[in-house]
């Protein structure tokens, strides 16, 4: 055999990492000592024998180790094992995941739900089993790496508005026979919210669908004005994708809309259908987690406390973010390599916060994403913030205020 170093596809390997790593955009992986560990500053974990404080998760509400979902998903699993062991429609569905898509139905006023092991799974699998090369899509310039993939092998025509405008959003529906308009409620790394009443009316107008990737909203901002008390969802939007790994703190997630929508997916989806389902003991863990959220409505409270704490500090820091009202707190630096540079100085004061380069986001964005947890104490608030302006003076990068033009 051909060494994988000289073969075409060794060779073709080595030059693009090579050039990723010196554009300082190669990505590795780091395994983590105590991945989700709580201290009484709040989340933690260790690598090499040294323990940094977590601002880079999206377990917004802290559920990750709650203990009474740690007991949940011991009593799934004694209850129903470790594994569904098939696909759905084979033996792989179960009572569990029933249980948990009703209840996800009554909590947002849909007809029927769909599960999935993942987000980026549930996305890709509407987009490229809804739609065909006869449809045109919308959707806005910053929607997820999923939607944009599934859109692609869908063969669909895909648009994109600029972001969050609804006037750029409008001049397409004008100007297209659109079958829907695709957009984010929380969006993952500017943390904005997108104004879904105002697209939805837009939407109405066009007879064209809704579709609400709704991944870093579920559970913690009402963005698709869906509270357990109004069941509005469903008549705001025509599709919600809800992802069980930020807010609720454990995995998987679920694909709502009306009954003949979900059915066809069963008919139709290979992912669903080729794919081993979530666990039960995982289905019966989220269920728990929805339960838990709504019985302790002050872990919303405290994660909104946090953020006012941490953006109020970072004012008086002269630290310059964005200005999004959610826990996702971006602070542009700009160029890949100095916010790699940021991150690791950050690093060695024990803070451990996301360096976002791009594909993720554009060329010249580059950029901390700083995340809250209702599990952050204000003393770790307060030495996050106070690292992150000790090291900007140190650095002596230049001031990046505005939200880049999208």
């Amino acid at each position: 055999m051909s060494s994988p170093v000289t073969s075409k596809l060794g060779s073709k390997i080595l030059a693009r990492q090579q050039a990723l790593a010196e554009q300082g955009l190669l990505r590795q992986r780091q395994a983590l000592s105590s991945a989700a560990t709580l201290s009484e500053d709040g989340p933690q974990f260790g690598l090499a024998e040294q323990h940094y404080l977590n601002f880079c998760s999206n377990d917004y509400l802290g559920l990750s180790r709650a203990p009474a979902l740690v007991e949940a998903l011991h009593l799934g699993a004694k209850q129903y094992g470790v594994g569904s062991g098939a696909s759905p429609l084979v033996t792989g569905y179960s009572e569990a995941h029933l249980a948990l898509e009703t209840k996800l139905c009554q909590i947002t006023g849909f007809e029927a739900a769909l599960l999935f092991s993942s987000g980026f799974s549930a996305n890709t699998t509407l987009c490229k089993t809804l739609f065909n090369k006869q449809d045109v899509v919308l959707g806005d310039k910053l929607v997820h790496a999923s939607i944009i993939d599934g859109l692609r092998d869908s063969g669909a025509d895909f648009k994109r508005f600029l972001h969050n405008s609804t006037e750029s959003a409008e001049r397409l529906l004008a100007k297209n026979a659109v079958s829907a308009l695709i957009t984010e409620s929380v969006f993952s790394m500017d943390g904005d919210i997108a104004p879904i009443s105002a697209l939805s009316i837009l939407c109405r107008a066009h007879n064209a669908w809704l579709i609400v990737d709704d991944a870093h909203g579920f559970g913690v901002v009402d963005a698709v004005n869906a509270q357990v008390e109004s069941n509005s969802a469903s008549k705001l939007i025509d599709i919600q994708i809800v992802t069980f790994g930020k807010a609720l703190g454990c995995q998987g997630a679920a694909i709502l809309g009306s009954r003949q929508l979900i059915e066809f997916l069963v008919s139709n989806a290979r992912e669903y259908i080729y794919s081993t389902a979530l666990s039960p003991a995982n289905a019966a863990l989220a269920l728990a987690a929805v339960e838990y959220a709504k019985a302790h409505p002050e872990l919303k409270q405290k994660l909104r406390s946090n953020i006012l704490l941490f953006k109020q500090l970072c004012q008086d820091a002269d630290i310059p973010l964005l200005g999004s009202d959610t826990a996702i707190q971006p602070l542009i630096i700009g160029d890949a390599t100095q916010t790699l540079r940021v991150a690791e100085k950050l690093k060695a004061l024990g803070i451990w916060v996301g360096a976002i380069r791009p594909p993720t986001v554009p060329v010249g964005s580059a950029r901390l994403r700083i995340t809250l947890s209702a599990s952050h104490s204000e003393a770790a608030i307060r030495r996050c913030v106070s690292g992150i302006a000790t090291v900007l003076k140190e650095c002596a990068l230049p001031r990046v205020s505005e939200r880049p033009e999208r």
